[in-house]
């Protein structure tokens, strides 16, 4: 194996949508690996970084969002294997509060990302059976519905309780 392929350490964020507080941000992915799917707000852990600052940062940088400190939390890992992208991850998913009750995320980063909006538990487990429909080859009689990238649509597939519990907390 190449000395340049390595695993690398993934930081998805569930935000909490304070208008509807059983919702999360979600956007569309362009331009990278999984470009055209659902995911979270996140990006790549820096050396000597913790979890909860990746999370805080990620979160500011690509929302403009500020998260309340104390609310950022470990939810669930996932180990994420994307052979046809020749990667590896290791997705930590953080979950996380707003600071602002009002404030609306902005697409800070639009080469990137196709812009925000929230999204249930139940509309993310949707999302997920047309995405796994999708691999079969059954578009999900064409509707159209996002597909998830694939540490989230793993995420939901794997429907960790303390997720679960964030979705249901309010």
């Amino acid at each position: 194996m190449s000395s340049n392929k390595v695993v690398r350490v993934g930081v998805g964020v569930l935000i909490r949508d304070p208008l509807h507080p059983t919702k999360v941000f979600a956007g569309i992915r362009k331009n990278s690996h999984g470009a055209n799917t659902l995911a979270l707000p996140g990006g790549h852990l820096e050396l000597y970084e913790s979890w909860e600052q990746c999370a805080i940062r990620e979160t500011l940088e690509e929302t403009g969002l500020q998260l309340v400190q104390d609310s950022v939390k470990f939810g669930h890992v996932t180990n994420d294997i994307m052979e046809k992208e020749g990667k590896h991850y290791v997705t930590i998913f953080m979950m996380g509060e707003c600071q602002c009750e009002v404030t609306r995320p902005k697409n800070l980063e639009p080469h990137k990302c196709a812009g925000w909006d929230s999204y249930s538990w139940e509309e993310l487990c949707r999302f997920a059976a047309n995405s796994k429909d999708d691999r079969s080859g059954d578009n999900n009689d064409g509707e159209d519905m996002p597909k998830l990238f694939g540490p989230l649509l793993k995420l939901v597939e794997e429907a960790p309780p303390n997720i679960l519990h964030f979705f249901n907390d309010r």
